[in-house]
């Protein structure tokens, strides 16, 4: 334990830039801290479009990260003008919180989840009125009134018995 301790406190002895220098390779290739990466990218300045590493297994490594920034007034693909990582809605137009019943996180929206209820159970309620109308369904129905019927004529007679009257066997 006293490891980590120790290397937790010369982490913290060094300054952002030198600590997102260490911690970018140590995340790189490690899908589960993906937004870890994403912090440090976006703490360190880099924009999502420079991010070329890591795109493949079988891919070398990229030198361009060395290479002299282009002219920012060229407007080329992979030019200067950094993209922002999260595209942002124009000002004036008003950003939905939820796109098609979900956050951006992924979680439903209340509304959706009700509407998909009620959908479900209008449908079984439709379900059963087709049902009912087939022949099938009938003789069905049919078959529930009768054992029902039978079920509470049987029950009389055992509360009969109970009470102490005679029953016809």
């Amino acid at each position: 334990m006293s490891d980590y301790s120790d290397i937790a406190a010369r982490l913290a002895a060094l300054s952002d830039a030198e600590l997102v220098a260490v911690l970018r390779p140590v995340v790189a290739g490690r899908p589960g801290l993906w937004a870890l990466r994403n912090a440090l990218e976006e703490s360190s300045g880099v924009h999502h479009a420079e991010l070329i590493d890591d795109v493949s297994p079988t891919t070398g490594p990229s030198t361009s990260h060395d290479a002299p920034a282009p002219d920012p007034g060229s407007r080329q693909v992979g030019g200067g003008i950094p993209v922002p990582a999260v595209p942002v809605p124009p000002t004036g137009i008003p950003g939905s919180t939820t796109i098609g019943g979900y956050s951006p996180s992924g979680v439903p929206s209340f509304d959706s989840v009700r509407d998909k209820v009620e959908q479900r159970f209008g449908t079984a309620q439709g379900m059963g009125e087709l049902d009912r109308q087939t022949p099938a369904g009938r003789s069905a129905e049919e078959q529930f009134e009768a054992r029902e019927k039978a079920a509470r004529d049987r029950l009389d007679q055992i509360r009969k018995s109970v009470r102490g009257n005679d029953v016809d066997s």
